[in-house]
């Protein structure tokens, strides 16, 4: 990315989902049954999901992949190498970044193996010109690990790759097994170790308050925070509304620095369109338009990823069916059953009012094919709705 770029007021990565061809429904795969990985990696329609790319990088914000978003705990390593591999060929204009765990251990031997799993991720990501995102570690809550033992295996992973790298803290509400993460002052011991190559963080917790704490905390030592807050994002980005005060450079390019939130979110998938629009009345000065139009992409966020929170992505794939951008929303081992009728249609009435319509002949006819047929569709069903 060329460092002679316009600054960047908030830097931003869409985390978006993985499309499956039509007739994977019909495997019967479920979370209580899950499908084999390489059976799943079968049913992607990697066409279809590199045009989400693509689209999202022609509205000016960048791509988050391989992440939560793309059920990467279900995917497995190999369907996340060639999501990288095929997201870094694109040539996105504003870049990506991508997750990197230790999903390509069969089984975890001690923490060693954690340590060079991740360094591993990290450096297959970067040479796809990726940034790392350093996803968290299941296996650290499974052992009890205490805080020194957390920071122990962070620094062997800081000491070895190559920034910039983003660490990322994902809430027990998007995974259960993530219950008491970083604990004592882990986080903030290990964002100090090497602010060269730990550019900051991204933080899934859905608590405003905590992520305004850190990012003060960061801005010292030009760090900052990527909000993954679907609830709060508008207004953690819009921060203290003040012009930055100065800039910093991550992969190449100038970013602002200031009292605010830049952003890795799985919402941007669905609000791609208005948040664009709202990042610039932001550029031209305009806090009151970006935070009127964030207010209701806000709204849509509460909605979609309203509890179960982990399930948020059944919503995600079913506007981006309604705006015809891919031809089913069914998603890896029946996701989509997860919610009802009613929390779609609301989804639908959400989006509408946000501005994140993109064709609504397409949106209307699909909409009303879902509200005839019935929900959910029989197991064992090649499709979700009648052809």
């Amino acid at each position: 990315m060329s460092p002679d770029r316009p600054t960047a007021l908030r830097l931003c990565y869409g985390a978006l989902h993985v499309v499956m061809r039509p007739g994977y429904p019909a495997l019967g795969h479920t979370s209580a049954a899950p499908g084999e990985p390489r059976v799943v990696e079968e049913w992607i329609d990697w066409p279809a999901t590199m045009r989400l790319r693509r689209a999202m990088d022609a509205r000016g914000i960048g791509v988050a992949e391989a992440m939560d978003t793309a059920q990467r705990f279900e995917l497995g390593w190999p369907a996340a190498r060639r999501l990288i591999a095929e997201c870094g060929a694109l040539g996105l204009e504003n870049g990506f970044c991508a997750g990197a765990g230790t999903d390509q251990l069969a089984r975890v031997r001690g923490a060693h193996d954690l340590i060079d799993a991740v360094v591993e991720q990290c450096a297959y990501i970067s040479s796809h010109d990726g940034i790392p995102v350093i996803l968290p570690m299941p296996w650290l809550c499974e052992s009890d690990a205490d805080e020194q033992e957390f920071v122990d295996v962070y620094g062997a992973i800081v000491r070895q790759v190559r920034g910039p790298v983003f660490l990322h803290w994902l809430g027990p509400m998007f995974l259960p097994s993530l219950a008491g993460y970083f604990p004592g002052r882990s986080f903030e011991r290990i964002l100090e170790l090497d602010p060269s190559v730990v550019r900051g963080c991204k933080l899934s917790l859905l608590d405003a308050g905590f992520e305004q704490r850190v990012r003060k905390e960061l801005l010292s030592r030009e760090q900052i925070v990527l909000t993954g807050d679907d609830f709060h994002f508008g207004e953690l980005m819009l921060g203290d509304g003040q012009p930055p005060l100065r800039t910093t450079t991550i992969a190449g390019r100038r970013v602002a620095l200031g009292d605010f939130s830049h952003a890795l979110l799985g919402i941007l998938d669905a609000i791609a369109k208005p948040a664009s629009d709202a990042l610039e009345r932001l550029a031209a000065g305009d806090n009151d338009g970006f935070s009127d139009r964030m207010a209701r992409c806000e709204a849509l966020g509460r909605h979609v990823f309203a509890e179960p929170t982990r399930h948020y992505k059944a919503g995600l794939a079913f506007l981006s069916w309604l705006n015809g951008l891919q031809d089913d929303f069914a998603l890896v081992n029946g996701e989509e059953r997860t919610r009802d009728r009613t929390h779609y249609l609301r989804c639908a009435e959400l989006a509408r009012a946000a501005g994140c319509v993109l064709d609504e002949t397409a949106f209307a006819t699909r909409l009303a094919a879902f509200e005839a047929a019935p929900w959910p569709p029989a197991r064992g069903s090649g499709t979700l709705l009648p052809q």
